[in-house]
């Protein structure tokens, strides 16, 4: 996998389930209390500040009825396009390559 393109800025998995609760006009606080989570660690994952984290995957989809292991391969692509994006690690990488090449 020498490098990844996506064409498209992948989704952060925060976002998809704003909508999701703005749609069914849920309360964040109301939500997180019934999750057993803080609203600022909720909030800051429905506004792409956090990761989803498995554990909360599985939460959100006791609650919503959202797959998890598809919130996880939104936060993985997330996760990896923004690697790929990463100047210092494109470096590495290159380095890393270059070393590679040579054995």
């Amino acid at each position: 996998m020498a490098s990844l393109k996506f064409g498209y800025a992948p989704t952060h998995p925060g976002e998809v389930l704003k909508d999701e609760i703005e749609f069914r006009k849920l309360s964040q606080r109301k939500l997180a209390e019934q999750m057993g989570v803080s609203y600022k660690a909720l909030n800051d994952l429905l506004n792409c500040r956090r990761p989803l984290t498995t554990a909360t995957a599985i939460m959100l989809e006791a609650a919503l009825g959202v797959p998890a292991d598809s919130l996880m391969r939104l936060q993985l692509k997330y996760n990896m396009h923004k690697a790929y994006s990463d100047k210092s690690l494109l470096e590495r990488l290159a380095a890393i390559r270059k070393f590679s090449a040579v054995l």
